[in-house]
């Protein structure tokens, strides 16, 4: 039987959480903290994490599982953390894709490299794992949603800002600042929706400070699934080389994946059925985001400065005509829809992340691209493969000569 983690471990035991999104991720353990929970975010990378990944989970798993779990059991022999007081956190979504087997395999793993006692923690609003010592309050979850739409906008901005600062360094120190002050407000009970709105309209003036070039460069999309998507871990800190290489990445956004993955309930509710209550509760969600994407698009639009992210329901129906919704595991029908959105919004240059073991992705994903590129042939679509045996210098080739194509063109 796995170790659970109980009531009396908050008080005893460090919480390690696997790294995904550099900006969400800081404020999920900020909050965690807030409540109580000693919680720690996990950087440590490299060969290590890919050979206990190896080491300990089926080569036949995708590989965001391998890294992940490599990620935790590196941590857990490297000598820093008490064996006997750490927990492990992983999220689950409920969805079809293996990402809702991870804690599975990795509890299998920890067996094999001798963790068996250390507990495991779902991070979920699926209803599993009920019997866990670790609970979701409802104060934690308001939280938990502001820090979504803060993240959004901080990670959104930001991308537009960093590849032109003059003074390097102050639009990543201007993000610390702004994660540490919402952390205080949201500490002092300050999760009021004025609150964000006034926060939003604050962010946005001290952004639109900074000091930018006026040189033009080539714009990157970056979509594939979310964790080799947006993990530096995962894509060999794709977005770092992709600024070393003069370009101004553009990520389609986390709340679009949340909002989607709300949209997956709604639509098999409508397709078979189900408990009348639950999806009434998911359709409230559901228009709580798109309300307040709404609201952060047309702030952005206000202040004029910055461009904003695309609108969930618009981007939803631009895949008409290439897959339908239903088509909904793993990144599903999304993944084709971003693409499409970058391209309708002039980012004709996109990477598709593409992980070994992820079957979904390669068919939304390298799958949808000669459809794509048919009825879009001003678009540049490369696809990039992640999976242990894929050398750092190999992937960042075949973008160069993407990046070569697309400066010929421009």
């Amino acid at each position: 039987m796995s170790a659970k983690f109980t009531t009396e471990m908050k008080k005893t035991h460090t919480i390690l959480v696997p790294g995904m999104l550099p900006i969400h991720f800081e404020f999920l353990v900020r909050i965690l903290r807030m409540h109580g929970y000693n919680a720690e975010l996990l950087a440590n990378d490299g060969k290590n994490v890919v050979d206990e990944g190896l080491k300990n989970v089926h080569n036949d798993t995708c590989f965001p599982a391998l890294l992940v779990i490599g990620q935790m059991i590196d941590a857990l022999k490297s000598g820093k953390w008490d064996t006997e007081k750490v927990a492990l956190m992983i999220t689950q979504t409920g969805g079809g894709c293996r990402a809702s087997n991870y804690i599975f395999l990795l509890r299998k793993a920890l067996k094999r490299a001798g963790f068996e006692h250390i507990p495991v923690i779902s991070l979920n609003f699926s209803g599993l794992e009920k019997d866990s010592g670790f609970a979701v309050t409802k104060d934690m979850t308001k939280e938990l949603l502001s820090a979504i739409l803060y993240g959004e906008l901080l990670m959104h901005i930001s991308n537009q800002t960093r590849p032109y600062e003059l003074t390097k360094g102050e639009t990543d120190a201007l993000i610390q600042r702004w994660v540490e002050r919402i952390c205080d407000e949201i500490s002092q009970g300050q999760r009021s929706y004025k609150k964000l709105k006034n926060d939003t309209n604050l962010i946005l003036e001290d952004f639109g400070k900074i000091a930018l070039s006026g040189e033009k460069k080539v714009r990157v999309g970056v979509v594939g699934e979310i964790y080799i998507k947006f993990s530096p871990l995962g894509n060999n800190n794709l977005e770092a080389f992709l600024l070393s290489e003069g370009c101004e990445v553009v990520l389609p956004g986390f709340l679009d994946f949340c909002l989607y993955c709300i949209n997956d309930v709604l639509v098999e509710h409508k397709k078979y059925g189900g408990s009348l209550k639950k999806r009434l509760i998911y359709w409230l969600v559901y228009k709580f985001f798109l309300r307040r994407q709404t609201n952060l698009i047309n702030a952005i639009k206000k202040h004029g400065k910055f461009r904003p992210m695309g609108s969930f329901s618009h981007t939803k129906k631009l895949v008409s005509g290439y897959v339908d919704e239903t088509m909904n595991m793993g990144e599903g029908w999304l993944l084709t829809a971003e693409m499409l959105e970058l391209i309708e919004s002039g980012v004709n240059n996109v990477i598709c992340t593409q992980p070994f073991g992820c079957l979904p992705n390669h068919i939304v994903g390298r799958g949808m691209m000669k459809l794509i590129k048919e009825r879009n042939p001003q678009s540049n679509i490369v696809s990039i493969d992640y999976d242990p045996g894929a050398t750092k210098v190999n992937q960042e080739n075949r973008i160069k000569l993407m990046l070569s194509n697309a400066r010929a063109a421009s």
